[in-house]
């Protein structure tokens, strides 16, 4: 085992490499660059391809071809990047392709900044092309998590045949942190895709890569098979960190960055004898609602942080039922929350009654 210092978007790269993904097609684009940068000299060293692609747009349909063909394969960019990418990522959930995508997400709207920001959780969770389809989304609060999160994805992505995003920031990707590696890097275990358009090889009947279907009656049924696997990605896949919520009075909910300063938050209620925790979603779609429903049983309220207008916070809202006091605190266009901020706006719920 091995301890190094790596950046976030380069040990997105060294994850990728580790969970067999050979492929990467994509477009730079701050404050993600380092990850393509990465990968173009990583790739080539195992026997992998990286084809920097004239636009976002071509990058997903090149992943598009490659997941087609069975490989591990995946793309990555930043908000406007992944806003053009959107049809694409339809068509790979329409055809059942798996995939990872990765978004370090910055400030909007439109060009906005190369700031960090959690402004596109709305994008993610709720499929922001067209039609109806979900995409597995998992939230790294660390860069040693993102090299693990790495290995879920490409696998998850197999299990449910299916895209995988991981939705970071700006600060994650260009933080550094220790990180433990393996020594040797061993040829991963990748599953049969009998599926896969690789030609006939014997087969009595060719494979086809497909999301159209004319014939109304047919694209029901299609839909509906697909949420079935939906509805059984939501039912098992639900991830998140506790954090001193056991006997907890308020418990803070965030993700990524926001979810650090959430827990030296925290710390200083804890210091104090006061009994606040956090929740930290570490899937965001399916969202832990589990785990929300049941903290609201026993809890005096929530607060959620996040670095938006208030995206997650309807998530959570839905979760509570309305059975205990959700509020929230945000700062957008780039802006990071700080503890004592956020840790005086939980005092003021607190102490000001928040039932």
């Amino acid at each position: 085992m091995a301890k190094i210092l790596m950046k976030g978007n380069e040990a997105i790269g060294e994850g990728a490499v580790r969970a067999g993904c050979r492929y990467f097609f994509g477009y730079p684009i701050t404050p993600q660059s380092e990850l393509p940068h990465y990968l173009a000299k990583r790739l080539p060293e195992v026997g992998g391809l990286y084809l920097q692609a004239e636009s976002e747009v071509a990058s997903i349909n090149m992943v598009f071809g490659a997941a087609g063909a069975g490989a591990r394969v995946m793309t990555s960019s930043s908000g406007p990047g992944i806003s053009l990418m959107q049809e694409g990522i339809s068509y790979l959930a329409g055809a059942e392709l798996p995939c990872v995508i990765v978004n370090m997400i910055r400030g909007g709207p439109g060009l906005g900044n190369i700031a960090p920001a959690q402004s596109d959780y709305f994008q993610a969770t709720r499929g922001g092309g067209h039609g109806d389809y979900r995409v597995l989304v998992l939230a790294p609060s660390s860069v040693q998590e993102i090299i693990d999160l790495m290995q879920d994805a490409f696998d998850l992505a197999d299990k449910y045949r299916n895209p995988v995003m991981l939705a970071g920031d700006g600060v994650l990707g260009q933080m550094m942190e220790p990180v433990i590696l393996d020594d040797e890097i061993k040829p991963p275990s990748l599953p049969e895709k009998s599926w896969a358009a690789t030609g006939r090889m014997g087969r009595d009947r060719k494979n086809l890569i497909n999301s159209l279907y004319i014939v109304p009656e047919n694209c029901e049924i299609h839909n509906l098979e697909l949420g079935r696997k939906y509805a059984a990605m939501e039912e098992s896949e639900q991830r998140w960190e506790d954090y001193h919520t056991e006997g907890a009075e308020m418990v803070l909910v965030a993700f990524g960055t926001a979810a650090r300063v959430c827990k030296a938050v925290v710390d200083m209620f804890r210091e104090e004898g006061r009994p606040v925790g956090l929740l930290r979603p570490i899937t965001l779609w399916p969202f832990p609602w589990k785990r929300v429903s049941a903290l609201a049983d026993s809890v005096r309220c929530f607060l959620t942080v996040e670095m938006n207008m208030g995206q997650m916070v309807e998530d959570i809202r839905l979760a509570v039922n309305g059975k205990r006091p959700v509020r929230f605190y945000g700062r957008v266009g780039g802006m990071l929350p700080v503890a004592r901020d956020v840790y005086r706006e939980a005092l003021k719920i607190l102490d000001g009654g928040a039932d």
